[in-house]
């Protein structure tokens, strides 16, 4: 098995992530799904204390939060790297007052996909 592409842990601080294991619990599949769903980029990860840790705000009580991988096929496919993408998902956008992975669980959904698709490059 390949290792897991990983971003590096430049999340704030006070961003609380989940390891493959709770992951996979909370959307009822196995870790190795999971490790696909990493490796495929539907899912994004940063290594904490050598460990993958994927951030909980993409979760919902539903599992993966609506829209979450739309938009980041939208920024892969705008020419993000993984890195840049998740740096961007947690980037406080003024205007809106948080930032675009917690927007997904808000009424701004939609525009923060809007302006990823403007950024395209």
């Amino acid at each position: 098995m390949g290792s897991l592409p990983l971003s590096p842990d430049t999340l704030p601080p006070d961003v609380e992530t989940l390891s493959v294991e709770d992951v996979a619990k909370r959307l009822g599949v196995s870790s190795n799904r999971v490790r696909t769903l990493i490796r495929d980029h539907h899912l994004l990860a940063v290594s904490r204390g050598g460990q993958p840790a994927v951030p909980a705000v993409f979760f919902d009580d539903l599992g993966v939060v609506k829209h979450f991988y739309g938009l980041v096929e939208v920024l892969l496919d705008g020419g993000y790297t993984r890195d840049e993408a998740l740096a961007w998902l947690f980037t406080v956008q003024e205007d809106l007052g948080l930032h675009p992975a917690a927007a997904l669980h808000t009424h701004s959904a939609r525009e923060v996909i809007r302006r990823a698709q403007a950024q395209a490059f």
